[in-house]
């Protein structure tokens, strides 16, 4: 009875012409081609309208709730994250609302140290706040059927730009995120890391370790990955100054000091053998292949150059390595680097 009742009414106007102007001319007049807009949950219609009118989206919130009403949006408001095009109806409105067609957000996810970075992020682009992604983050019996805990989550984080929509829970994101972790996670990839002696999850670990050691020459990256993997396999502590300053948190710092290799932490890699326990950064899938595709050498120790290039030498000999740091001590002093 009540549609009918708003369609009579509807057609009685539009015998008019009035109805028509109302409902099925051009009620959206924007300054730009288009705009965003978002409708949060549990919104009434009564909310929305409001929200229209306060952006001044339409011009005529009468022909908005007549049609609103006969379509029954009024009882079915669904949230979202829409975009409404300039020189649109109110009729194209209420349908493109009523259909909760909405428009996806792109996330890209690099450059990411710590969970609350990446809830942060995320949070940004969707009606949870980063609270409630820090939450799903730390959710242990949701975060094990993926193989993963609190402190390790990061792995199944694949750097990337990602397309999620702004009412996607968190769960449902972390989920995406797994979806697009396995798939990275080939067969042949899988299969290298057999060869290394390590699991997905410890290849993403060391991977971490690897990008943190060296982000601007990709050709040191096997490298480094194949010096830390011959420690790890004679069961050498990795003795990682990235670990100690991820430890730390205070990533100014460009000297590690003695003092720092006796802090009590599991990412102590100087007091503590094997991996850390979890991801120092969020390693970007060319730092991952370079642990898949890791240089075969005897090389046991490297330093930086003294010349502040950013690259490594690399010894297979202590007394070699000591030789090398000695000058890149030197180095530091020289610059009066003490932290």
């Amino acid at each position: 009875m009540r549609r009918l009742f708003f369609g009579i009414l509807l057609l009685a106007l539009i015998g008019t012409g009035i109805g028509y102007e109302l409902v099925f001319a051009s009620n959206i007049k924007l300054e730009e081609k288009s705009k965003l807009i978002y409708i949060h949950t549990g919104w009434s219609f009564t909310q929305v309208k409001q929200m229209l009118q306060e952006k001044h989206i339409i011009e005529h919130a009468i022909g908005f709730e007549l049609f609103s009403k006969y379509k029954k949006y009024d009882e079915a408001v669904l949230p979202g994250r829409y975009r409404v095009i300039n020189g649109m109806s109110n009729a194209a409105l209420v349908n493109m609302l009523l259909s909760g067609k909405q428009e996806q957000e792109s996330i890209s996810l690099h450059n990411i140290v710590f969970k609350g970075d990446l809830a942060g992020i995320v949070g940004s682009k969707m009606e949870s706040d980063s609270a409630q992604v820090m939450s799903c983050l730390n959710n242990g019996p949701f975060l094990k059927q993926f193989g993963v805990n609190p402190t390790n989550v990061l792995v199944i984080f694949v750097p990337g730009t990602y397309k999620i929509y702004w009412t996607d829970s968190p769960e449902m994101f972390v989920t995406q995120m797994d979806t697009a972790y396995k798939r990275f996670w080939t067969k042949e990839r899988r299969e290298k890391a057999l060869e290394a002696g390590l699991s997905p999850l410890q290849v993403t670990i060391l991977a971490s370790i690897v990008q943190a050691e060296q982000s601007r020459y990709m050709d040191e990256k096997p490298m480094i990955a194949g010096l830390y993997i011959n420690r790890l396999r004679i069961g050498m502590p990795l003795q990682s100054d990235p670990t100690l300053v991820y430890a730390r948190g205070d990533f100014s710092i460009e000297r590690v000091r003695e003092g720092d290799k006796e802090q009590d932490s599991p990412y102590n890699t100087y007091k503590r053998s094997g991996l850390p326990p979890g991801p120092i950064n969020m390693p970007e899938p060319s730092s991952i292949d370079a642990v898949l595709n890791y240089d075969k050498s005897n090389y046991l120790y490297m330093v930086a150059e003294a010349d502040g290039s950013g690259r490594h030498h690399f010894s297979s000999t202590l007394a070699e390595q000591n030789k090398y740091a000695a000058k890149y001590r030197q180095y530091l002093n020289k610059r009066g680097i003490e932290r």
